[in-house]
């Protein structure tokens, strides 16, 4: 189906029908004017001047005599007659000869004063009455004159853009894209076969994991132009603004193409239409001329879209078929070796010891993002210039993790000797539950500094590996863990304090889980009585059951974390003695390192 469209004139075919206008009316209808301010008077008239010396100005030609008075305020002309002495009546008279009363100007200036200029004037009032009647109107968006720019950044081709190789820990992502930008270099070895390129992909995942730097790596490792824009800026209080930004956007797109357009939180303007009278209007109509743009009539016509959300369940499925947005890339955290990369990639900027292992750092800093980790080089740096050093050591880096964990070392906190001894059983009873434990994480580092998250204390377990699954011995394990801390107050002190807050949220968390989302219990085996959503942001969970239901599962829970709050007792009833030791060996240097732990431990 061939597009049909209207005929429009070009700008210029107006300019030249003013232009046309302006000529008539100096060719034709300006000299009308100025003739009409000559008089023309009979040849004895002129001769009575002569003799009253009222002649100003007198220019005589073959035809006809243009004459003015003595004041030179009115002109005058007359018919020649065959008269001799004129000349020397004239000269007596005090008349001046010229050739030209008023003075006259090259054809060309008065083309470019009578017609150019007049124009070019016009044009500039109007520009600048545009510009201050917007900024009086609230900007170039403002409805009153129906601007409707996408406002969109671009950025052009440059040697020094972000590539590939900028961008680590996200291999799979990246060898999904390079079938982009080889795309937009060889077009042709794609036509040959009949193939075409999807016309959007959608990047998702978690905050911080590197979705617009992704975007902006394949706009730089094909080298054309990149328009950038958040969703949120299609977003407008007034009906139609939002669909006219998203028709600018693509028609810039289509004037530089090949390009790409990247959207970023797309979940602004593609959420689910529900149906619904009195909804947002202004919003459904953009995503309308979205979808109409992303759709269209033609093929591929080089304008790859890049768009990334953090919650694709919320998306139109409109958007997101075939068609449209046909691939889907995910963008997940980085496992152990992709933060490995990422640290020696963001590592290339600052200067570091040569004794640094990012292999450990990487292991501590386990279920961090990309973002997360350029931070934690970042703080590592700072916290070296503090130190007075111009490198940055192991021990900065291990800090900086800290930092993003648990927040900075509250110097000035201060507890007294009994709440810093709850405190140091409170730490090495999660740790000693721990280590007493097989299958569990082990200790890297205890600590009794308060921290400026409102860590009184905290201890650092590190897995060897990344692990992916965990099974039902491991979770009820890690629940034992985290009552240890409670569970060693009540063994030393026989009463409890508000230090288990985290803990117990943390451990009813997991206990509800293994119920309702993990089926890990014989009374309700495989059935899903929790649904997730916003999996990237959090993963809010709601119930899906009836109350007698509910009241089942928070029994079940209750059982669960009492049976491992139980354990984690008797485990350090068992062990008092090493209890003991550790915790006054942790009141002492505030500060244990999981070496020194296993240890005084044993093990």
């Amino acid at each position: 189906m061939k597009e049909v469209k209207t005929p429009k004139k070009p700008l210029i075919f107006y300019y030249v029908i003013v232009l046309l206008a302006l000529l008539v009316f100096n060719l034709i209808v300006s000299p009308i004017l100025l003739n009409a301010k000559v008089q023309e008077v009979d040849y004895g008239t002129f001769m009575k001047m002569i003799e009253e010396k009222n002649i100003g100005s007198v220019e005589v030609d073959d035809s006809e005599i243009v004459f003015t008075d003595k004041d030179n305020q009115n002109i005058y002309k007359t018919g020649e007659m065959n008269d001799p002495t004129l000349t020397e009546r004239l000269y007596e008279s005090g008349a001046k000869f010229t050739r030209n009363i008023e003075k006259g100007m090259s054809p060309l200036l008065s083309f470019f004063l009578t017609a150019l200029l007049p124009i070019l004037l016009f044009a500039l009032i109007g520009q600048i009455m545009a510009k201050k009647l917007m900024s009086q109107a609230g900007g170039p968006n403002a409805m009153a004159f129906g601007m409707g720019k996408s406002n969109a950044k671009v950025y052009v081709p440059s040697s020094d853009g972000i590539k590939f190789a900028d961008v680590a820990g996200e291999d799979e992502a990246k060898e999904n894209l390079a079938e982009i930008v080889d795309y937009l270099h060889n077009p042709k070895k794609y036509s040959d076969v009949g193939a075409s390129m999807p016309k959007g992909v959608l990047l998702v995942g978690p905050p911080g994991t590197g979705k617009t730097m992704l975007a902006k790596a394949v706009a730089g490792e094909a080298n054309v132009p990149f328009f950038s824009m958040s969703g949120s800026e299609f977003v407008e209080m007034f009906v139609g603004m939002g669909a006219s930004k998203v028709r600018d956007l693509f028609s810039q797109a289509k004037e530089k193409a090949p390009c790409i357009v990247f959207i970023d939180e797309i979940d602004a303007i593609g959420k689910k239409r529900d149906g619904q009278m009195g909804g947002n209007d202004e919003r459904e109509q953009t995503l309308n001329q979205l979808l109409t743009e992303m759709d269209g009539f033609g093929g591929n016509n080089g304008v790859i879209i890049l768009a990334a959300t953090n919650r694709p369940e919320s998306l139109d499925p409109a958007l997101t078929r075939p068609g449209r947005f046909d691939r889907r890339v995910p963008v997940e955290l980085p496992d152990l070796a992709g933060r490995e990369a990422i640290l020696k990639v963001h590592a290339k900027k600052i200067k570091t010891a040569d004794n640094v292992d990012f292999h450990t750092i990487a292991r501590m800093a386990s279920g961090t993002s990309g973002a997360e980790l350029a931070n934690i080089i970042n703080e590592a740096a700072l916290r070296a210039v503090r130190s007075g050093r111009t490198v940055v050591e192991q021990a900065d880096l291990e800090e900086s993790i800290e930092v993003v964990i648990a927040g900075y070392q509250k110097k000035n906190a201060i507890m007294t000797d009994e709440e810093k001894k709850i405190v140091s059983y409170h730490e090495i009873g999660h740790a000693l539950v721990a280590a007493l434990q097989t299958e569990s994480a082990p200790v890297q580092k205890i600590t009794i500094i308060p921290r400026t998250s409102g860590a009184l204390g905290y201890t650092m377990q590190v897995e060897q590996n990344d692990k992916v699954l965990m099974n039902k011995e491991e979770l009820l394990n890690k629940i034992a863990t985290l009552t240890g801390g409670r569970a060693a107050e009540e063994v030393v002190f026989g009463s409890i304090t508000t230090g288990a807050s985290n803990d117990i949220e943390q451990a009813t968390k997991l206990a509800r889980a293994m119920v309702t989302r993990y089926g890990m219990t014989d009374e309700f085996d495989m059935v899903a009585m929790e649904t997730v959503t916003n999996q990237y942001l959090g993963g809010d969970a709601t119930l899906a059951c009836s109350a007698d239901t509910q009241k089942e599962i928070d029994k079940k829970v209750v059982e669960t974390v009492k049976a491992e709050h139980k354990k984690a007792k008797a485990l350090l009833e068992a062990n008092r003695a090493k209890l003991d030791e550790l915790a006054n060996y942790l009141y002492e240097k505030e500060t244990i390192t999981g070496a020194e732990f296993m240890n005084i431990l044993g093990k």
